[in-house]
């Protein structure tokens, strides 16, 4: 497992010890970014269900100006900043032992917008509606916005969920992904095309 692209590229991370955790493959992370980025000029992301810290840390490599890891797991809080002092982010990087939901409670509480948030919860445990309809509620994605879901290719998610709709979604064997952002952004960007 290595940092695909951007300033980081190359680094190898390690893998969270055991079973626990599934790390995304550099074939799907370099998918996600390309369909997201690849670039981005600053921001602030979120990788909630962060195991190794390989999405937050890719999009830290591509120009995020700061990501917040969470994970309930002390064995993947661990590889976290391990991965961090690898790559030299420290400086950039939040990292909290915790369960999604009070996560996203604490960002609340500081008033954080955050421009890309990456869910991968485990896949047996599938909670990603949920999820979406609390970042929706509690206004915690910025205007422009993008959340990617890392889910089982068995699990479809709606096409629309509060004010998100999915606006990408590829199969790659098991693992699918699905990108949502706000509505109200993409309606903005139809009228600005014409």
């Amino acid at each position: 497992m290595r940092v695909v692209s951007g300033t980081y590229k190359g680094k190898h991370l390690k893998a969270v010890p055991g079973q626990s955790t599934r790390p995304t493959t550099d074939k799907v992370k370099e998918a996600i970014f390309n369909m997201i980025g690849p670039y981005f000029d600053g921001g602030l992301a979120l990788d909630l269900f962060a195991g190794s810290g390989g999405l937050g840390i890719e999009a830290l490599s591509r120009g995020v100006d700061k990501a917040i890891f969470v994970d309930r797991e002390g064995k993947a809080i661990q590889t976290i900043h391990e991965n961090i002092r690898t790559c030299g982010c420290e400086d950039q990087a939040e990292v909290y032992r915790n369960d999604a939901s009070r996560a996203l409670k604490a960002l609340l509480k500081r008033e954080l917008v955050l421009d890309y948030i990456f869910l991968d919860p485990p896949y047996k445990k599938q909670q990603l509606v949920k999820l979406l309809e609390v970042i929706d509620s509690e206004n915690l994605l910025s205007p422009k916005g993008i959340i990617v879901c890392e889910h089982g290719s068995d699990v479809t998610l709606p096409q629309q969920v509060g004010s998100f709709e999915q606006v990408k979604h590829e199969d790659y064997g098991i693992i699918s992904i699905s990108i949502f952002n706000k509505i109200e952004m993409q309606l903005e960007n139809i009228k600005g095309g014409y």
